[in-house]
């Protein structure tokens, strides 16, 4: 009696937690459950800011900007209004590192190639050699779509200060040169809608273009 009183005890209390566990809300997966970081210094500090925080209205924002692209169209923030941008620097005689990067920023323009919210911009960091032209014969041998990403040129001033104060291109050092000190770096710099620095990735690696995917999915259902 006394095993059998055990057993229907046992079977209640395993009912029971059957039926709180259907009452448990599920929880959410992946893009739902994940936010991501922003980034408002050049050391790459994450910064996870809620929209009711003070700070939320001084996060860091990449400014207007005029540059020409492979086309010879004008390119500023407002082609990039409302999208999601994935940034770079580069130059188009580098054969090694820039190559690299050029054939993984081209797997994002196929994974995205039809979605109107994801655009691509690499800027050139030898402006006087690489003009609209050099350019143009650069994307034609890369397969490059004009409508969705854009090799841009122009004033090497204006590049090198939009690169270093704002996108926080390079080493940290870089961030406080003052002149045209050359620059090179890896980094693919995940911009989100209102123009503020998401993410950070080594753009010569595939494991880091896959994250670069998934972080463009989570930010895709952010307002």
């Amino acid at each position: 009696m006394k095993k059998a009183g055990f057993i229907i005890a046992l079977l209640i209390t395993l009912l029971s937690c059957g039926d709180i566990k259907k009452e448990m809300p599920s929880e959410k997966t992946g893009a739902e459950q994940e936010v991501l970081p922003f980034f408002n210094r050049p050391d790459w500090t994450p910064e996870w800011i809620k929209a009711n925080d003070p700070a939320y209205k001084k996060i860091h924002q990449i400014p207007a900007f005029s540059l020409t692209n492979q086309d010879g169209k004008t390119i500023t923030e407002k082609d990039v209004e409302g999208k999601i941008f994935v940034a770079n620097f580069f130059f188009t005689t580098c054969r090694n590192i820039c190559t690299k990067m050029t054939n993984n920023m081209h797997l994002i323009q196929d994974e995205f190639g039809d979605d109107d919210e994801v655009y691509l911009l690499s800027h050139t960091v030898a402006p006087e050699s690489d003009s609209v032209p050099k350019l143009k014969k650069y994307a034609l041998e890369n397969k490059i779509n004009s409508d969705k990403w854009s090799l841009l040129t122009g004033d090497k001033s204006s590049i090198y200060r939009l690169a270093k104060q704002e996108y926080f291109a390079g080493d940290t050092i870089g961030f406080y040169q003052t002149g045209n000190e050359f620059l090179h770096t890896e980094n693919f710099i995940l911009v989100d809608k209102h123009r503020r620095i998401r993410g950070v990735y080594n753009g010569t690696l595939l494991v880091e273009i896959e994250r670069i995917k998934e972080d463009i999915a989570i930010l895709k259902n952010e307002e």
